[in-house]
């Protein structure tokens, strides 16, 4: 068969219907109910979340400060996917339901309170959870609010949605955040060479300026 010519017009996909659905969605987000963290009750689903600074902590006066009125200002933007999203992309249907999204808010609710100046009722956040096909929307939606907000833990300052990374993997570096934000144990193995804490703080400093 004879191949055909490049034409870069032919392999463009555009479709408005898209971009309305992903503004709906962040409009619909930004519409949720505001919950402590974690929030107190247990629930099924997966799907987005956003954290919200509200303290006194010098370093982020700044978003206690633009949040004072309304959580207009997320400090975190994250997703929980359901189990197996990886491999087989299934949706997180009824028959399939976890609790992957209120394990993840426990989890930062965890690494809040062992980070070193850092106060777990300084915290508030919301969630949308995606059911059925929609779950396939997740990283989507996460991308589209991170893109909007530019989130000071997800842009800035890397490292607070890491894992540990396991035994014999220490060889890395302490994350940005873990170098600010000192206290989670695994964090400390890691035996590489990190950023200078002033340096984080230099550019904490720099990204915020650039808010509200």
């Amino acid at each position: 068969m004879k191949q055909q010519a490049f034409d870069r017009r032919e392999h463009i996909y555009k479709n408005d219907a898209f971009v309305e659905l992903v503004k709906d969605a962040i409009r619909f987000f930004n519409g949720t109910p505001v919950h402590i963290l974690p929030p107190l009750e247990s629930f099924l689903g997966t799907g987005v979340y956003a954290l919200y600074y509200t303290g006194s902590n010098p370093l982020y006066k700044k978003y206690a400060e633009l949040n004072r009125l309304s959580y207009d200002y997320p400090i975190y933007v994250g997703k929980a996917v359901p189990k197996g999203w990886r491999q087989a992309r299934s949706s997180d249907n009824v028959l399939n339901q976890s609790r992957e999204l209120i394990g993840r808010l426990r989890e930062h609710s965890r690494s809040i309170s062992l980070g070193a100046d850092l106060l777990l009722e300084d915290f508030m956040c919301r969630f949308v959870i995606f059911e059925d096909e929609g779950s396939d929307m997740i990283s989507t939606i996460e991308a589209a609010l991170i893109k909007l907000n530019k989130p000071l833990w997800n842009t800035a300052v890397d490292g607070f949605g890491n894992h540990d990374p396991g035994s014999g993997r220490y060889e890395q570096a302490k994350s940005d955040w873990d170098v600010v934000h000192e206290g989670r144990r695994w964090a400390n193995k890691c035996n590489g060479k990190h950023a200078e804490k002033s340096t984080v703080i230099s550019k904490i400093n720099s990204h915020l300026k650039s808010l509200g």
